[in-house]
């Protein structure tokens, strides 16, 4: 089990790259997080959902997500709260003080998970969740050592030396651990290191004499990170705008909601050579340049569009239209181009409706029914293949949808205005269609792109991080320390 002296250290992409490097032994391998908090989520096969990571480090292992990947899946609705999923489906929602007391009635579904999973694997790896020296959550704790204990798994720990203070971080989080977690915890492993590793070498003696743990390896930096799947979308705060070589790129705006979801829609985009993506944080208005503004998925429509009006995007959105500049709406996103979206049940919050943006003859009625499948189809104007996945409460009906987007295996998804320059649907992944997305940026700027093969660049992407960690960690070492649990 990887644990991590911090959030975003690097355990996911670790284990991801761990997962192809093993799979190429030949092992069968399983990736496995006990809980995940994340708004950034996948469906499975059988129409339930995981955290996204756990889906790439599938992809990784080369093998289908499960729900036995990722039992417990928070997805936050506010500051307080999170809607609960267990083992794909979802169960409620609780605030922290709640969900702090519901631990331990999840531990038995963590555990049956990971024994279902470990049957038909040579290798399961696991990651944790933040890190274990938060002690204030110890207790009932399935997210790091608690479950580790409870399963029986070694623990590496891994810290994060480009942010800074990484000795004192492993030496700490040794120092909060009571005897039993230090015991299981057999090393540590330096990750995002730039520069000459040789420096290093002294400060891996002092943390391996103060913390008694054996140095793992020191991973160094590995730029191709940016290219695959974020964990979450508290990563795109460190990269707002990407810049490409073109003089003329084409500009995508996307504004920063607070409760965005399903980011990764985001990173076909950001791979195009062609186009100069524009994460939009809040304070800051649209740039009034962009070709295209882009609203993506929400866990919150409602207060995400009260968001939207308070930070006066709303307004920037109109006069983009005005222009005659595109507009797309994903899930819901789609939502809030609409005349209204109304919540009388109180699925998302209090029980209301809220003024959309709108630019789509359309409106959206919540419900409890949570629609998750995986969906195939092509787009109706161009005709290009599209795959991807639906997750979304909520029907949206009016006359716009009488000109869907897309037409998918269960009928016509999404809606375009009359003026052919506003559009939204429901299908998450509809930019991974490298069809879809080089007929669509075509359209957008009338001339031609140089287009990717983004799927491939994924996987190329991930045999490279496979090939980088065999070089600086010692993955004959680390499954030996697996395989004496």
């Amino acid at each position: 089990m990887f644990q991590g002296t911090g959030s975003n250290v690097g355990k996911s992409l670790l284990v991801a790259g761990l997962c192809r490097a093993y799979a190429a032994r030949g092992l069968a391998v399983r990736p496995f997080k006990p809980q995940n908090m994340s708004n950034n989520a996948a469906v499975t096969a059988d129409g339930r959902e995981i955290g996204r990571a756990q889906a790439l480090q599938a992809r990784a292992a080369r093998i289908e997500p499960s729900i036995d990947m990722n039992p417990v899946l928070l997805k936050p609705e506010s500051e307080q709260g999170a809607q609960v999923v267990v083992q794909g489906s979802v169960t409620g929602t609780a605030d922290a003080r709640r969900y702090h007391a519901l631990k331990s009635e999840l531990m038995p579904a963590v555990l049956e998970s990971f024994a279902r999973l470990g049957r038909d694997a040579d290798l399961v790896l696991a990651e944790g969740a933040g890190s274990p020296a938060e002690v204030n959550l110890r207790e009932n704790d399935i997210a790091n050592m608690g479950f580790a204990l409870a399963a029986r798994v070694p623990v590496a720990l891994v810290g994060d030396v480009d942010r800074g203070g990484v000795i004192a971080s492993l030496v700490g989080t040794a120092a909060l651990l009571t005897a039993r977690e230090r015991a299981i915890t057999r090393g540590f492993v330096i990750n995002k290191f730039r520069g000459d590793a040789s420096l290093f070498d002294d400060a891996n003696a002092v943390i391996a004499e103060r913390t008694g743990w054996a140095a793992l390896g020191l991973v160094p930096w590995f730029e191709g990170a940016r290219l695959l799947p974020d964990e979450d979308s508290v990563a795109l705060d460190s990269t707002a705008v990407v810049a490409p070589a073109p003089a003329r790129p084409i500009r995508i705006a996307v504004p920063r909601l607070p409760r965005i979801s399903n980011s990764d829609d985001l990173d076909p985009l950001r791979a195009e050579p062609d186009v100069a993506l524009d994460l939009v944080p809040p304070g800051r208005a649209l740039p009034g340049d962009a070709d295209l503004v882009l609203l993506p998925g929400s866990k919150a429509t409602r207060s995400d569009l009260a968001a939207l009006q308070a930070q006066g995007w709303a307004l920037d959105i109109a006069a983009h239209v005005r222009r005659g500049g595109w507009v797309v709406g994903l899930c819901g996103g789609y939502q809030m181009l609409g005349r209204r979206v109304a919540d009388p049940k109180g699925i998302e919050g209090a029980p209301g409706e809220t003024p959309g943006l709108g630019l789509l003859e359309v409106e959206t009625v919540m419900g409890r029914a949570k629609r998750l499948v995986r969906a195939e189809g092509h787009a109706c104007e161009g005709g290009e293949a599209v795959a991807g996945y639906e997750m979304h409460m909520g029907r949206t009906s009016g006359p716009d949808t009488a000109r869907p987007l897309l037409t998918l295996e269960s009928g016509p998804d999404g809606a375009r205005a009359a003026n052919g320059r506003v559009m939204g649907c429901y299908l998450h992944g509809l930019f991974a269609a490298d069809g879809f997305r080089r007929g669509f940026l075509a359209r957008l700027r009338r001339r031609d792109v140089a287009g990717i093969a983004y799927e491939a660049l994924v996987d190329e992407t991930l045999d490279a991080l496979a090939a980088h960690l065999e070089a600086h960690l010692d993955l004959d070492r680390l499954l030996e320390v697996a395989r004496a649990r």
